[in-house]
C-alpha cells in the first residue's frame, strides 16, 4: 500500500502558491472533462408573468435614460453574470409609444426578435425597418443603431423584443468597445426595405463588394419565413427530431447571418412528439405561435406564445406540440463550427 503523501503534497502546494503556480493534476479532469459539464440549467421565462414587470419599468425609467430598457434573462445557475448561457446574453427590451432608444454602437453583435406589439422601428447603418412580431433583425458589430416608437395614430402600443448578443464571448476575450452617438437618432439615408430588395431574392448587385462578416440583410420579415415553413409543412414529412426547421443564412455565403450567432425558425405540427437530441451549442428559444412541451434533460417545461426557454450545452431535448407551434432559436454554433468542436447526437 503506498504511503499517505497528502500532507507532503499540501505543503508543496502551499510553497508554490506564492509563485502563482498550481498543479495541473489536481484540476485536469475538471479542465478536460469526458463530456460537457455546463453550470447552466434549463429554464423557462413565461411572458405573461414578465410583461407586467416590463410595463412597470416604464414608469421608473425612460428609454433615453436607460439607453436600453431591458430586463435580462439570467440563467438561474449564473446569478450576477447577465448571461443566459456561458456564451450568450438574452433580455426583453421595451419601448413605449413616443420613445427613442438613442443611437450607439458596440463591437458585440446583436439580434432582435420581435415578441409583442408592432409599429416601432429600428435604424441600422442608415436604414430603418418597421418591427412586426416574429421579425428577426440584426445589429452588426460596430454599426450605429437606434430604436423608436413614434406612437402615431393606430400605432400606440408598447413594443417588446428579445435581444440576443454575444456579450459573454466578447467579455471572455476582453475585446469590448462601445460609443454613443452625438445625435439621438441617426440620419435615415436609405429607403425602408432597401437591403432586402438588394439581397433577399437570391441575387446580388453586380458591383457590390461586401466587407462585413455579417449578412447584408439586416431585417428578415416573419411573413416570408413563415411562408417558407408552411410550404415545407405541405410538401414534406417533419424531421423526427426537429420538425420543419430552417436556418437563417447570409445570402452571400450560405453561412450564418452573424459571425458568432446562428438563428433558426422551426414549425412543430400539431401532435408532434419529437425524438431526443442534443448538441454542444446551448440554445435560446422564443415561442412565436402555438403551445407544447419542451423536455430538457428530464425536466418538463410547458410553453406558449412569447415564452422564452434555454437549453444548455449537451442537454437532451425533446419537443412536443399540442398545436402547430413555431419556435425561433439562436445559439453560438458558428463559433463552435469555426473551432471544429461542434458535436451533436440524435438518439
Amino acid at each position: 500500500m503506498p504511503p499517505d503523501t497528502s500532507q507532503e503534497r499540501q505543503s508543496y502546494y502551499d510553497r508554490i502558491r506564492p509563485l502563482h503556480l498550481t498543479p495541473l493534476w489536481e484540476s485536469l479532469h475538471a479542465l478536460v472533462p469526458k463530456e460537457p459539464t455546463t453550470p447552466c440549467v434549463p429554464a423557462l421565462w413565461r411572458y405573461d408573468e414578465i410583461r407586467p414587470h416590463l410595463m412597470a419599468s416604464a414608469t421608473l425609467i425612460t428609454a433615453e435614460e436607460a439607453v436600453r430598457r431591458v430586463l435580462v434573462l439570467e440563467n438561474p445557475a449564473l446569478p450576477g453574470s447577465s448571461s443566459i448561457t456561458q456564451s450568450l446574453y438574452a433580455g426583453l427590451q421595451l419601448i413605449m409609444p413616443g420613445e427613442v432608444a438613442p443611437a450607439h454602437r458596440h463591437v458585440q453583435s446583436a439580434l432582435r426578435f420581435i415578441v409583442d406589439g408592432s409599429g416601432a422601428y429600428t435604424t441600422v447603418g442608415g436604414e430603418r425597418t418597421t418591427m412586426q412580431p416574429g421579425d428577426f433583425i440584426i445589429t452588426p458589430s460596430w454599426d450605429w443603431h437606434d430604436h423608436g416608437n413614434e406612437g402615431m395614430a393606430g400605432n400606440s402600443e408598447p413594443v417588446v423584443w428579445l435581444d440576443g448578443l454575444d456579450i459573454p464571448m466578447v467579455r471572455f476575450f476582453d475585446a469590448g468597445f462601445a460609443e454613443n452617438a452625438d445625435a439621438q437618432v441617426q440620419l435615415v439615408a436609405k429607403p425602408e426595405g432597401n437591403s432586402f430588395a438588394r439581397f433577399g431574392h437570391n441575387m446580388v448587385p453586380v458591383r457590390h463588394t461586401h466587407q462585413s462578416a455579417t449578412s447584408p440583410i439586416f431585417s428578415y420579415p416573419y411573413a416570408r419565413s413563415r411562408e417558407a415553413l408552411a410550404a415545407l409543412q405541405r410538401q414534406e414529412a417533419p424531421d423526427a427530431w426537429t420538425g420543419h426547421k430552417l436556418r437563417y443564412i447570409n445570402p452571400l455565403t450560405g453561412g450564418s447571418p452573424m459571425p458568432t450567432i446562428a438563428t433558426f425558425l422551426q414549425l412543430l405540427p400539431q401532435g408532434f412528439a419529437g425524438k431526443a437530441h442534443r448538441s454542444t451549442d446551448g440554445s435560446v428559444y422564443s415561442v412565436v405561435e402555438g403551445s407544447g412541451v419542451a423536455e430538457i434533460s428530464g425536466q418538463f417545461f410547458n410553453f406558449g406564445p412569447r415564452d422564452t426557454f434555454v437549453v444548455p450545452s449537451w442537454a437532451t431535448l425533446r419537443l412536443n406540440a399540442s398545436t402547430d407551434a413555431v419556435l425561433f432559436s439562436f445559439s453560438d454554433r458558428p463559433v463552435q463550427q469555426a473551432m471544429g468542436i461542434l458535436r451533436e447526437s440524435f438518439v
